[in-house]
Formats: structure tokens, sequence, C-alpha cells
């Protein structure tokens, strides 16, 4: 059942999905409250008949993972409803990790991809023994299960700090090669200046991409992963507004125009003495190891070790947005478990490097 999951009917495995979609808001709005007031009763009861609808969904859709991924969990709940546990902050990043999980876990079914790097075992396996855990060892039991999902101890980390000055910045220097950088940052920052949900943004990449490179020995040229850093959405800005900064669903015609924005970037760097290293990292962003990015289908073999890593931590940036965007308080433990289970989307040989750069950012918390 969770080991190799059978789908009965994939028009109800699209239904479910749905309903999931439509639950979600709620579940993320009553824990944001919960999280402000744990006492409230009816945002409790919200919670619970919420996780009690979605396991009822998953039931009638025939869909066994789900339910064995959601009953445990509503189990936990249903001890906070009886006063036998108080609504913790524990709580509430168990059952969005939950709900995030059965979210990738519903998309890779009906998507027939495999589930292997989701963990749902150990998910499972976990939440069920929260669900009958002594209330003195709640707590670690917690820790225990998200750890051995996502590799992490539950932090209140939300991002990689950006008080001080990104390594790489020059703020004096006058070589061309700083003129260009300074360039290409201020680019960054027009890109920026288009939606306040882009704000930081930059700095944040820039910090994860050099110090997980560092990590790796520096195997990438800094010079031109900052280049890269800066300029690899740039050619957004030759695209129509409406589209890449459009919060509700693309056309397909609307995915096929944003596919073409690396090659604007690349094409602009790749014209600009020495920097024909950040051009192909730009280029190559968006190519997955499986071969089922773009724009070129690469495997990956022929993807860049800049792209690769670029790849990461655009993703992962884009994770705590989506979350932000949604309702939910961002959460580090969340991102960096869907960015691990995307186990062909992106280089294992970056995987764990930029794992430790955030783990060390958690542990600085």
């Amino acid at each position: 059942m969770i080991v190799a999951p059978v789908v009965a009917d994939r028009e109800t495995l699209q239904d479910f999905i749905d309903s999931l979609r439509d639950y979600a808001p709620g579940i993320e709005g009553d824990i944001a409250h919960l999280r402000s007031t744990p006492a409230d009763r009816g945002a409790i009861g919200s919670l619970f008949r919420a996780l009690h609808s979605i396991k009822g969904d998953a039931t009638i859709c025939r869909l066994d993972l789900a339910v064995a991924i959601v009953h445990p969990v509503e189990s936990v709940l249903d001890r906070v409803r009886q006063g036998e546990l108080p609504f913790s902050e524990q709580i509430a990043e168990v059952i969005l990790l939950t709900i995030d999980r059965l979210e990738l876990a519903m998309a890779g079914l009906s998507a027939g991809d495999r589930l292997d790097g989701l963990h749902l075992v150990s998910l499972v396996e976990g939440l069920e023994r929260l669900a009958s855990a002594p209330t003195g060892q709640f707590e670690d039991c917690v820790a225990e299960v998200i750890e051995a999902v996502t590799g992490f101890r539950p932090v209140s980390a939300t991002a990689v700090s950006t008080r001080r000055e990104a390594p790489g910045l020059r703020s004096t220097a006058n070589s061309p090669t700083d003129d260009d950088l300074r360039f290409f940052h201020t680019l960054a920052d027009q890109f920026e200046a288009r939606s306040p949900i882009f704000k930081g943004r930059t700095l944040r990449l820039l910090r994860l991409a050099l110090e997980t490179n560092r990590l790796a020995g520096e195997t990438i040229d800094p010079l031109q992963l900052e280049a890269a850093v800066y300029m690899h959405d740039i050619g957004m800005m030759f695209l129509p507004e409406s589209a890449w900064l459009k919060t509700s669903a693309l056309t397909a015609e609307e995915k096929a125009m944003l596919r073409t924005h690396p090659a604007y970037a690349a094409g602009l760097l790749a014209r600009m003495s020495g920097w024909a290293g950040a051009a192909e990292m730009v280029a190559q962003h968006h190519e997955t190891p499986d071969g089922k990015g773009y724009p070129a289908a690469h495997k990956a073999a022929q993807i860049c070790p800049g792209a690769k890593l670029l790849a990461i931590v655009d993703a992962y940036e884009a994770v705590m947005l989506k979350h932000g965007s949604h309702g939910r308080t961002r959460s580090l433990l969340r991102a960096i478990a869907e960015i691990n289970a995307c186990d062909t989307q992106f280089a294992p040989e970056w995987i764990e490097p930029f794992n430790r750069v955030i783990r060390r950012a958690a542990d600085a918390r």
C-alpha cells in the first residue's frame, strides 16, 4: 500500500487531488490561527474536521495510501481535541509536513513518478508512533518523525539569514569584472522591484549558491556563479508581466512563453566578454537530470555543474515563495523536504552540500 501504491481509478485520483487543494487553505488558516491562539477549540475542531474529511474522501476514492498518511495525524489531533495534548508548534509543523507530503505523493501518482524520495514509510510509521506516544515523550517523537522524513530536526528558521553582506558582492573594486557584476546586480534589483514578494530574493539565492559551492570545494567558478544568480531570471522582463507575475494557473501558451526566458539572459551574457560560463548556467538552469527539463531536454551528463546547483537554490526559493503566497508560515523543514523528495529533478551530488548549508543555517538560528 505504501511501498507500491495502486491507483484504482485515475479520474477519482484527480477528484481527490482537487478536493485536497480546496482543503489546504483552510487547514493552513486554522494552523496559523492556532499558532497564536493554541487553545481555540473552534479552530481545533475545524482542523480536525478537515483532516477527517480528507480521509473520508480518500476512502471513497479508494486511495489507501492517502488514508494511511492522514489517519494517524488525525488521531494526533483528536488527542488535542480531547485535551490530552496541547496544540503546539511541533504539532503544527508535523501536520503541515504531512499535508505537503500527501500533496506530493498524489501528484507523483498522477504523473506516474516513483515515490521513493518521499520517505512515506518513515512518515506513516512515525505518525503511527505519534498517535499513541506518551505525553512526556511527544515532542521528542515529533522531532524523530520530522528528522526521519526530512533529515532535519524541527527549527523555527525561515530562510538563510541575509543580514550580513552577501558573499561575492563588491562595493569598492572597479575592475571590468566587478563593473559587470554590479551591472548584473542592478538588473536583478530591477527584477525584484516588479513584485514585493521578490524582496531579498537575489541575496538569498546568492548566499545559498556560493556557500553550497564553497562546501563542495568551489568546483564552480564563483564569479561565473554569482553572475548566473543575478541574471538567470532577467529574461522574464522581456515577457509580458501578465504571464510571469500571474498567480492563477498558466495556460499552455503562457507556459510555452515562460520557457523562453533562459535564452534571453543567456544570450546577453554570451555577447559579453568573459561570461561564457555564466551564460551556460543560465541557459541550462531549468534542465533536469531525467531529461524532462527545458529548453533542450538535456540529461544529467549534458548539464553543467553550475546549472545543476542553480536549479536547486532557485527551486528552494520557489517552494518558500509558494508556501508564503498560499498563506503558510514559511517553513525551512517543509521546503527542504520537498526539494529532497524530487530525486529525479535535481542532481544528487549537489543535494548533500546544499543540505549541509541549510542545516548550518538552521542550527545558527
